[in-house]
């Protein structure tokens, strides 16, 4: 599917996704947690399909577990004590209302984090920081492909020594051993060369070289300022929140939040719209694409 924030200026694109993560960082308030989840997991899902739930299931899924459970484990705040340990240290509902609010916060953000890298793709990167830090925008771009990249000619140089027979699944646990560094010696082969490829690359296209240019595509226009102003009304209601003191919300030594006033109203309403906009300006495209069908 085809993203319309994904086409909005990079600039644009880094502003909304910087605060979106700082906001789902920032703020534990159940309601906000709940929102930037579910916000994430959608997206996501738009973004990259049914490998992002898997992904949440077998991956962040059981991270959020563990840190539900260990936290009381080494928590042990709280008024409302349900229990005590073997230690003779309590274990208190608040310690696990702490933990749970912290899961959620991770996997929200975590989840975010894997819409960032769909959205800030490396030709976005460079031309944010080419100009400003060419070195670092290189680097940052090579180290957000680099896993991914890796990961898929390790998975086809597996794939290729399971079909001669020396997969790391076959044969007694020796050969198994032989067959795996076989599998990571290859890799890590075509890993330097692919170096050695790239740094020739770009050293025939100039690289480094002084006044040398940078061709790009991305252009500012009235929509890019239209959707900023977006952005910029729906955050400052969200900010006003916060210093009204709306977002309130602590379970130490017991749970406590702020009143659900209209201005809280106003602003948890801000948050929902500021998490759902990119899914709303995919369903205004779509619609746009059926009228002329």
């Amino acid at each position: 599917m085809r993203d319309a924030f994904s086409a909005y200026h990079p600039i644009l694109n880094l502003i909304y996704l910087s605060l979106v993560l700082g906001l789902i960082m920032f703020l534990r308030q159940p309601i906000c947690l709940i929102l930037g989840l579910l916000t994430a997991l959608i997206y996501g899902w738009y973004l990259c399909g049914r490998r992002i739930l898997r992904f949440f299931a077998a991956g962040v899924l059981p991270l959020s577990g563990m840190i539900i459970l260990i936290n009381p484990l080494v928590n042990h705040q709280g008024l409302t004590i349900l229990g005590y340990f073997p230690s003779g240290n309590p274990f208190t509902l608040e310690s696990v209302l702490y933990g749970i609010a912290a899961a959620a916060a991770i996997a929200a953000a975590i989840q975010w984090f894997l819409c960032w890298n769909q959205i800030m793709t490396t030709d976005k990167l460079v031309y944010l920081f080419g100009r400003v830090m060419p070195a670092f925008s290189l680097v940052l771009s090579m180290t957000l492909r680099l896993v991914p990249r890796y990961w898929r000619q390790l998975k086809a140089v597996t794939e290729a020594q399971r079909q001669l027979g020396c997969g790391i699944t076959q044969g007694t646990i020796l050969v198994r051993i032989r067959n795996g560094i076989r599998i990571f010696s290859v890799t890590l082969t075509w890993a330097m060369e692919h170096s050695v490829v790239t740094a020739d690359s770009m050293k025939a296209r100039g690289y480094g070289l002084p006044g040398r240019t940078a061709y790009s595509l991305y252009r500012w226009t009235g929509r890019d300022t239209g959707l900023l102003t977006v952005i910029l009304l729906l955050g400052g209601l969200i900010f006003f929140g916060i210093v009204q003191g709306c977002f309130y919300w602590t379970c130490f030594p017991m749970v406590i939040q702020a009143d659900f006033t209209p201005y809280a109203i106003v602003a948890y309403l801000a948050y929902a719209a500021l998490l759902c906009l990119p899914m709303l300006l995919n369903g205004k495209e779509e619609r746009k694409w059926r009228s002329f069908v």
